[in-house]
C-alpha cells in the first residue's frame, strides 16, 4: 500500500497575496476604464460640434424661411399695380410722370 507524505509544503500559489494573484484582473479594469474616459472624451468634443452646426444650420433656415414667405408676398402681390410701381421706383430707379429724379454724387 502507498503511502501519502503529509509533511511538504502546501503549494507557494497559496501563499501569494492577493495583488499577486490577481495583478491582470485590475490591469485589465484600469485599461477599460482608460479607454472609457478616452472615449466620452471624444464623445463630448464631437457633441460640442454637432450642436454648433445645428444652430449654424438653424439660422440658416430661419433666413430661409423668411426669405421665401418675402419671395411669396412679392409673387402674390405681382397683379397690384401698387407693388408694380414699388418695385418699379426701387429696382430700376424709376420715377411717376410729374416728379424729378435728383443724383448726389460723392466726391
Amino acid at each position: 500500500m502507498a503511502t501519502i507524505n503529509t509533511t511538504s509544503p502546501r503549494h507557494p500559489v497559496a501563499h501569494r497575496s492577493w495583488l499577486q494573484r490577481y495583478w491582470w484582473v485590475i490591469a485589465f479594469a484600469s485599461l477599460c476604464g482608460v479607454l472609457y474616459l478616452h472615449a466620452m472624451r471624444e464623445k463630448n468634443i464631437i457633441y460640442l460640434e454637432m450642436a454648433g452646426r445645428l444652430q449654424t444650420l438653424e439660422k440658416e433656415k430661419a433666413l430661409a424661411i423668411a426669405e421665401q414667405e418675402e419671395l411669396n408676398l412679392q409673387i402674390q402681390s405681382q397683379t397690384d399695380p401698387a407693388w408694380i410701381e414699388m418695385v418699379l421706383r426701387r429696382n430700376l430707379g424709376m420715377v411717376p410722370e410729374g416728379q424729378t429724379k435728383v443724383y448726389f454724387h460723392q466726391d
